[in-house]
């Protein structure tokens, strides 16, 4: 019987869904009041974490760590109008004692086996009843910071899924215990300080599939060896604000679920699915002191206290049901999910067996059902199960199975623990803030002072440009009025000269020498009288004279006091020189930042390589290895440090420095941050990108152009960024990077780099035309295992978006890689005997030949024959089996093999 979707007959992975967005609501605003209508746990959760929190922002510490039993409760599901008919004539092989808290299963009419539980709840128990007594405590510990677990185990068709996954659309009663979950954390967390976000998946034939995103499948567990945590990084998360958001988040991931049609079940699950709520919330009223080097606590640590946050995480495990082949009647496909949904069941009853008997060794990697429920069985969280179980005497014999797997259950134990860590983040923009009010302030009382000085200078040019032009005006009025007097007075003597002359002239006759003499001894003095008007008009002018000498001397005064204006000046050029030298300080804590992170690299290198684990589709960033092994604490400290005390922008102006060490060490700063994801929006939004691949451009550095190289790998790692380096022309500035470069470690970033646009396929014909194929293929020449593995990841990334295109209908030519010469490359290196290299080549391969344009021209370059061995040699599953459906679904590849008188098929 072929396996479907929930919502029809679609082939896995023929639908592909846009990964839907943080949806923003205004949350309910009543509060969560705990009501647990169960009996208390076995042992109680510590509301008040005595723990301490670390000082490092990276690192968590248990607040406290408490024992709690696995908590175990039994459901009966009614009788089903099959069973109605089919047993009518014999009696429930379940007696509950819901009071007595038992359940006794019959061997036959007079004789039973008896069996205690936590909670036992029979077919008439509600929803709701089941929510508060099995998952309501769960939800409690989780908002209070603990890790959560709730799960349903039992026979196909037992009502699993109704317990949990029940949306309640048409009655809100029979809202499973997920909804109703969600409504409770939603109703307690604040918006504004709180966060929800919200995983879902499946666990189908031993592969992790995304149910939001149906072609993201086969993801990878990861685990943390020194907490023991165990995420899965690779599917989707989505923010939740309101409870419609989730409604819909989940009625998406259900259409995705694998179901199919049994004798058991009309639509059994064929899959486990996982419900996977991550919890952070602020935690209010808790001193902390950060103690600076010496052990004292700073003025600033006292001023700006980081708030704590707790991180939980809840996890709702949808079990598939176990049934028996003879009973289910599964066949083809079916029969292959049953043994793999048995298969899974079975090695966690083996866990359970050997943490319930403390066995010194726990098979968790028996299979990925149990390394996924590594922390729910023996590990940190709080885990509920509820077993489902049915009437029917046909069924006993699972029936007593699922029986005794829950009382084995209930003597697990789990050591529960909070986790508290300091939020640096938020500390960090309040610091920075603070910093911009104060830089503000300080520019504005400058600009203040200068408008001061500007103004009293400007009067006192003004009055001083007065007094000169009333001083020159009033000598020109005085020099002008004596001028005309003398004038007058000559024309006056002239006159009575002329008169006299006349006079004497008529008299001369007349007079005698005598009045001849009188008259000259008249005009005498007369002359001496004028004689005293010229001294009196030039005591008048040294009067004047004085005057402007006073003038003068006002003057002065007003120097004077623009020489102090001047002494302020100059003043104020000593603050700013202050201010410099400031600025050179933070510049030495940089460089000395920097030495230190160098120091630590080199450290590293002499302990050993640091290998990053990384999928094939998985951009690795180049620079995020300085961030692990022992040092790695220390080195983010410094780079917190740097941004409080010095901040991005400056760092990045440092980069413009005229001097060479200065200018490496700031790009080998900016690149070190740019390995962390949150610091790459602030590093393009200040124009770091800019300034790299200016560096880029402008520089003839190899040091340079090698950790500019790798601090735009780690910007290319998001898709907005791509579209930024593309649109400034970076594709053409690392291709001729790569041209020029010699040192294997700068063509390794610069391939890097060039590797993540690849993976963009809005961008694939600019990257191509702009040369970043050919680049690509130019780096080859080094031969380094390193390069040539970045080249292989970029082309397989570039392949991958060029066969998604095929399928959607918007390519249709051959594809760009085998214009541009690749496949002869590719061919050769598909049996490299570095494994990187192998597997993205042979996923390239893989996508090149899955449309038929492409295969006369892989036919001709020997690909044919490297897609065989891959489908039969292949290490990995999901690309063994890629290249098998590609040669069986090719009509070339199989003429060919016709041909050659080859069976494949």
């Amino acid at each position: 019987m072929a396996t479907a979707y929930r919502n029809g007959t679609v082939p896995k992975g023929a639908l592909k869904v846009d990964r839907p967005l943080s949806m923003n609501s205004t949350s309910k605003s009543s509060s969560f009041k705990s009501k647990n209508s169960g009996p208390a746990p076995a042992s109680g959760i510590r509301r008040k974490s005595t723990g301490s929190v670390a000082n490092s922002a990276a690192s968590t510490k248990d607040a406290t760590s408490v024992s709690g039993r696995v908590r175990v409760a039994v459901r009966l599901r009614p009788r089903n109008a099959e069973e109605m008919v089919a047993d009518a004539d014999f009696a429930d092989c379940v007696e509950l004692q819901p009071e007595l808290k038992r359940l006794k299963l019959r061997r036959n009419n007079w004789d039973s086996d008896t069996y205690e539980f936590d909670e036992v709840l029979t077919e008439f128990s509600s929803q709701k009843r089941v929510y508060e007594v099995v998952a309501k405590p769960v939800v409690e510990s989780v908002l209070d910071g603990y890790n959560g677990t709730i799960m349903a185990y039992g026979q196909t068709g037992t009502g699993k899924t109704y317990t949990l996954g029940r949306l309640g659309e048409e009655d809100t009663a029979d809202r499973g215990i997920m909804v109703r979950a969600m409504e409770d954390i939603l109703a307690e967390i604040t918006p504004a300080n709180d966060s929800v976000s919200v995983s879902f998946f499946q666990l189908y034939m031993e592969s992790i599939q995304d149910l939001l995103d149906p072609v993201n499948d086969n993801i990878s567990i990861v685990e943390d060896h020194k907490t023991g945590d165990v995420s899965v990084p690779g599917a989707t998360a989505v923010d939740i604000r309101d409870q419609k958001s989730f409604l819909e988040l989940l009625r998406l991931g259900e259409t995705h679920r694998f179901a199919a049609n049994t004798k058991l079940n009309t639509e059994s699950s064929r899959s486990h699915a996982i419900l996977m709520v991550h919890v952070e919330r602020s935690v209010k009223g808790r001193d902390s002191a950060i103690s600076s080097e010496n052990g004292s606590t700073s003025h600033t640590a006292k001023a700006f206290k980081p708030p704590v946050v707790r991180k939980s995480k809840l996890v709702v495990v949808d079990l598939a049901g176990s049934e028996r082949i003879d009973k289910s009647g599964s066949e083809a496909h079916t029969l292959e999910e049953a043994k793999s949904i048995n298969l899974s069941l079975s090695a966690l009853g083996k866990c359970i067996n050997a943490l319930a008997e403390n066995s010194a060794h726990v098979p968790v990697r028996d299979s990925k059902l149990t390394r996924l429920l590594r922390d729910s069985f023996g590990g940190t969280a709080r885990t509920s199960l509820v077993i489902t179980i049915g009437p029917s005497p046909r069924h006993r014999g699972e029936t007593a199975s699922t029986i005794m797997f829950g009382q084995r259950a209930m003597k697990v134990e789990n050591m529960l623990k909070i986790k508290e860590e300091f939020d640096y983040k938020s500390l960090s923009r309040r610091l920075e803030i603070q910093l911009d009010k104060q830089i503000a302030e300080h520019e504005r009382q400058q600009k203040g002072f200068q408008d001061e000085i500007e103004r009293i200078a400007q009067e006192a040019q003004i009055r001083i440009t007065e007094a000169e032009k009333g001083y020159a005006e009033a000598l020109e009025r005085e020099r002008l009025q004596y001028q005309k007097d003398y004038v007058d007075a000559i024309s006056k003597l002239e006159e009575q000269w002329a008169e006299n002359k006349q006079k004497h002239e008529n008299e001369k006759a007349k007079s005698s020498m005598l009045s001849a003499s009188m008259e000259v001894v008249e005009l005498k003095k007369k002359f001496e009288n004028e004689t005293l008007l010229r001294k009196a008009a030039e005591e008048e002018i040294d009067n004047l004279k004085n005057q402007v000498a006073q003038w003068k001397r006002s003057e002065a005064a007003g120097n004077s006091e623009i020489l102090k204006l001047r002494k302020m000046l100059e003043d104020e050029a000593c603050q700013k020189a202050k201010l410099e030298e400031e600025i050179a300080v933070l510049q030495s804590q940089l460089l000395q930042l920097s030495f230190e992170a160098d120091e630590t690299r080199r450290n590293l290198d002499r302990g050993g390589t640091v290998k990053l684990p990384g999928t094939l589709d998985s951009p690795i960033p180049p620079f995020m290895h300085q961030h692990l092994g022992d040092s790695g604490d220390g080195e983010k400290a410094s780079m917190a440090k740097l941004f409080e005390q010095v901040g991005l922008s400056k760092i990045l102006s440092l980069l413009e420095s005229e001097d060479a060490d200065v200018q490496i060490h700031a790009v080998k700063v900016v690149a070190n941050l740019a390995a962390e994801e949150a610091n790459q929006e602030k590093i393009v939004k200040a124009g770091g990108l800019n300034s790299l691949l200016t560096l880029l451009r402008s520089s003839n550095d190899e040091t340079i152009h090698r950790v500019a190289a790798g601090a735009i790998a780690n910007l290319a790692m998001n898709e907005t960024n791509q579209e930024l380096i593309m649109s400034h022309g970076g594709i053409s500035l690392l291709s001729v990077t790569a041209a020029k470069a010699e040192d294997p470690q700068t063509l390794r970033m610069v391939a890097g780099a060039i590797a993540n646009l690849c993976g963009n396929e809005k961008l694939q014909a600019k990257l191509r035309g702009e040369g970043g194929v050919k680049a690509l293929l130019g780096m080859v020449r080094c031969r380094h295992p390193d390069v040539l593995a970045q080249v292989a990841r970029g082309i397989a990334n570039f392949a991958k978006c060029e066969s998604r295109a095929y399928t959607q209908g918007s390519k249709t030519g051959k594809s760009l890689l085998i214009e541009d010469g690749t496949l002869p490359w590719i061919v050769q290196n598909a049996n490299n005997e570095a494994s990187p290299i192998r597997r993205h080549i042979e996923l390239a391969l893989c996508h090149l030949a899955q449309h038929e344009v492409n295969a006369k021209d892989m036919i001709k370059a020997g690909a044919l024959w490297e897609l065989v061995r891959i489908s039969r040699d292949c290490s990995r599953d999901d690309i063994r089996t890629l290249a098998y459906r590609t040669l069986t679904s090719s009509p070339s590849f199989q003429a060919e093999l016709k041909r050659q008188r080859i069976d494949y098929g």
